[in-house]
């Protein structure tokens, strides 16, 4: 089958596209998805460095990705809700192939009117943006909670996952995104870049943080004691310890179908907006971590 696989940790250069990777196996309770696409997330290209190793380990060669979209091209003997030839989409392992195996239990119908190909964008970012609101930060109605890096992909769906429960969000984001962030329907924006305007922030109930770094550090010392700062990223060491009132968790995103086909329902219904900024052909992997490395390029799906 047609694949993406790494030899070795490193550069986008490590990533090799082959025309004969080995086939997954199908086990009993699995669905064997022919893709459509894939996407490519910031924790691709940080795992491929090596960068993530210690929480993501790999046996290399090894298939990268955790997106995928396209149509069952079989189910194993206990998979009752999938047939060959529906149009599916999950968080899974291995995708950037042709094939992929996944268990059925978190694979989903892709809703009608959405389509294929952009499906591949949502499974990851949206399970990130929703467990780090309903699992990690857990806000309450009527709370007020930053959402840092708000127009990222996971950032969007952090701050729309707080929208559905009336959670009142203040949308963080440099300052030449303030325009834009104003139509994410947050109750204020804030430049993130922007010591004065943090400073002059009164106190929030908590932070739901996808930026990480400084940033996180000046965030979360305007959370009241008491209150939650949850993470996607990478925080300062020792960071929890400065404020130990502070409920401190990160998130790492777990498989959920019921919330994916949610989320996805959403965008379809036009209630939820996940730019997809490019699409490119799988073997242009490389050219895509280069892109998601360097920051700044949005959403890119890889069509297969």
């Amino acid at each position: 089958m047609k694949a993406v696989r790494l030899y070795a940790y490193g550069g986008p250069e490590n990533l090799k596209y082959e025309l004969d990777a080995p086939e997954p196996a199908l086990s009993p309770d699995a669905v064997l998805i022919e893709a459509a696409a894939t996407s490519v997330n910031p924790i691709d290209w940080k795992v491929r460095s090596g960068a993530r190793q210690k929480d993501f380990p790999l046996v290399l060669p090894a298939i990268l990705g955790k997106d995928v979209s396209g149509t069952v091209r079989a189910v194993g003997p206990e998979v009752r809700t999938f047939k060959p030839g529906d149009r599916v989409m999950a968080l899974a392992e291995a995708t950037y192939a042709e094939l992929v195996a996944v268990s059925g239990a978190v694979v989903t119908h892709v809703p009608e009117g959405l389509n294929l190909i952009d499906a591949a964008a949502i499974p990851l970012v949206v399970l990130t943006g929703d467990q780090l609101v309903r699992v990690a930060g857990r806000p309450e109605r009527g709370q007020t909670f930053i959402v840092s890096g708000a127009l990222g992909s996971v950032g969007r769906a952090t701050v729309h996952a707080c929208l559905k429960l009336g959670v009142r969000v203040i949308a963080g984001v440099r300052g030449p995104q303030l325009a834009a962030a104003s139509t994410l329907g947050a109750l204020a924006t804030l430049a993130i870049d922007d010591e004065h305007a943090i400073a002059n922030l009164g106190e929030v109930d908590g932070v739901l943080d996808t930026v990480g770094g400084e940033t996180a550090a000046k965030l979360f010392a305007r959370v009241k004691d008491g209150g939650s700062f949850a993470y996607a990223s990478v925080i300062p060491e020792g960071l929890a310890a400065t404020n130990t009132s502070v409920k401190v968790t990160r998130v790492f995103a777990r498989p959920d179908a019921a919330k994916v086909r949610e989320f996805a329902d959403d965008v379809r219904d036009g209630k939820f907006v996940l730019p997809v900024n490019q699409r490119l052909p799988l073997q242009d992997a490389a050219k895509a971590h280069a892109l998601v490395q360097q920051g700044g390029a949005g959403k890119i799906v890889l069509v297969i």
